[in-house]
């Protein structure tokens, strides 16, 4: 099983230091320690070991450390910073590995850039040496890229020449939609093995500073000073530790203290269950503070991330998710008002870590089905996850025999602004793609109960069987899913949950990934003969010209 569940305590590749403003992320990839047997990380190449810990230290600075408003990542090994994914990974991993890789590695890029945007803590890019592949990508998802000029350090998207496939985190794309550089000379880039230095890697954006050695800690502290003084964090604040998970895991069930993950093998289905909370929020940010990890909110969608990620990795049979809700929704609307009302920089760092495993949601590979029942409570921001699905069903009325009251829904803010997709554009603004006035007209049962028959009119839910069709419809529902194409399904989920404009974040997820997994099945990467089984070998791939 794979676990991300780490602290710095049990980092084996990267050191986390603090010094006031500044914080120091120190890349020294132990090469013995790789994540599977049969290869080394040598280099500072990394596998999927090494981008669990570096997302584990992301989330530490934005929650444990609210005074660092400025980051360095910077390499422990001399003379380079980082050759990228380990080669040998990548040929001797299955293909859904492959994939979850990067796309993992993606969404840790993705929080990075973020946390300049919407947090105030801005990241800088020490390159020390050579940056090859994943590495540079890396760099490129900071928001300064300083290259030491010393003859030899170069910047380098070498996987075309070399291996047959392409930068599987999102180089190509921010070469030209982030960092400008224009498209003739990112050809140029990315078709020479050896990359570009010094003055040349400067002319053509690829970095924003060179400096020679004898300068180069000196200016990257300037750097990262300046870069400190534009951000807008609390220097006095106390940040929370992020205390491990509490989480059992069973054959038959994954619990955490607000969420149940049911697993029917058989079925090929994961049930995750929502508990409301049982207790009132606090009834200020002083409290939200005091309670730390064990905040509602917080605590919930920690748990929600973990689930995720261990339904990716460890469940791949597992292809439709269904949602649940149980519990008083009055309690959590109570969460969701304090959570959506203050400017405090912990509330807006749940907020954010809401948006973010939201967006990991929308890009995971699994069919995924609301069920809204007598006694569920998808109120506030754990509404949003009906708009997030792929499918919703709300039964209308009761189950017979069952007194309790019929299901409702509650909107609040949280589903018109603060949660967006990758999109840019809301869940509800992408459902009514062309139609504003739905929108509009959401908005303005906000904090009303609202129940199946209105929920259904106003495109809110999918469907609204009663209680004599309920268990007929989901069967058949279940049934049908499985029987699709598990390939085909991922297409067509992938293609319709993103209407509207495209944006940097689209390109990543859908066009990248769609080409590089495509890549990841083709002989002249992956075959016998392939460039990534030949690497290193000192035999050249032998490749099927044909272009397809």
């Amino acid at each position: 099983m794979i676990e991300f569940q780490t602290d710095p305590g049990q980092y084996r590749h990267w050191r986390l230091r603090t010094d006031g403003e500044i914080a120091y992320l120190t890349m020294d990839v132990d090469e013995k320690a790789g994540l599977f047997p049969g290869y080394e990380l040598k280099l500072n190449s990394y596998d999927l070991g090494v981008d669990i810990e570096l997302y584990d230290a992301a989330q530490r600075l934005r929650f444990e450390h609210p005074e660092v408003r400025a980051v360095i990542v910077e390499s422990g090994k001399e003379r380079v910073f980082c050759s990228g994914a380990n080669i040998r990974m990548l040929g001797g991993a299955s293909h859904a590995h492959k994939v979850n890789f990067c796309k993992f590695t993606n969404e840790t890029r993705n929080a990075i850039e973020e946390a300049g945007a919407d947090s105030g803590q801005h990241y800088l890019c020490a390159v020390n040496g050579t940056a090859a592949g994943g590495g540079y990508e890396l760099a490129l998802a900071t928001e300064h890229i300083v290259l030491v000029d010393d003859g030899s350090a170069a910047v380098s998207l070498p996987e075309v020449p070399l291996l047959a496939v392409l930068p599987g985190t999102g180089g190509l794309t921010r070469l030209v939609d982030k960092r400008r550089v224009r498209r003739d000379l990112a050809d140029v880039f990315c078709t020479v093995e050896e990359g570009i230095r010094g003055q040349r890697a400067l002319d053509w954006r690829l970095v924003d500073e060179i400096l020679p050695s004898s300068r180069f800690a000196e200016g990257v502290l300037e750097r990262a000073r300046a870069l400190a003084s534009s951000s807008g964090r609390p220097a006095d604040a106390e940040g929370i530790r992020l205390t491990p998970l509490s989480r059992e895991i069973s054959d038959s069930e994954i619990c955490y203290p607000h969420l149940r993950i049911e697993l029917d093998r058989s079925r090929r289905v994961a049930t995750l269950v929502i508990h409301g909370p049982e207790t009132p929020p606090p009834a200020d940010v002083k409290g939200a503070h005091a309670l730390g990890v064990d905040f509602y909110p917080l605590a919930l969608v920690r748990a929600l991330d973990d689930a995720l990620l261990q339904l990716r990795f460890n469940e791949p049979q597992l292809g439709t998710l269904i949602f649940k809700t149980q519990g008083d929704g009055e309690p959590l609307a109570g969460y969701d008002a304090l959570l959506f009302q203050s400017g405090d920089w912990l509330l807006n760092e749940i907020v954010l870590y809401w948006k973010r495993t939201l967006k990991r949601l929308d890009v995971t590979s699994r069919t995924t089905i609301a069920l809204i029942e007598p006694g569920s409570c998808f109120t506030g921001f754990v509404a949003e996850l009906l708009f997030a699905v792929d499918r919703s069903y709300m039964l209308d009325g009761r189950f017979e025999d069952d007194d309790t009251p019929p299901a409702r829904i509650r909107l609040s803010a949280a589903s018109f602004g603060p949660l967006p997709m990758g999109n840019g554009l809301t869940r509800l603004a992408t459902r009514f793609y062309g139609e504003p006035e739905r929108v509009a007209a959401a908005r303005q049962y906000c904090g009303q109960p609202i129940d199946a028959a209105t929920a259904l009119d106003a495109g809110l839910i999918t469907f609204a069987p009663d209680d004599i069709d309920w268990d007929d419809e989901i069967r058949m529902l279940l049934e049908e899913r499985a029987s699709f194409s598990p390939d085909s399904l991922t297409g067509l989920e992938a293609n319709l949950r993103f209407a509207g404009p495209e944006t940097i974040e689209t390109k990543i997820f859908g066009r990248l990934s769609a080409w590089q997994n495509w890549i990841f099945q083709r002989s002249n990467a992956v075959g016998e003969r392939g460039a990534l089984r030949t690497y290193g070998t000192g035999e050249r791939p032998d490749f099927d010209h044909e272009r397809v």
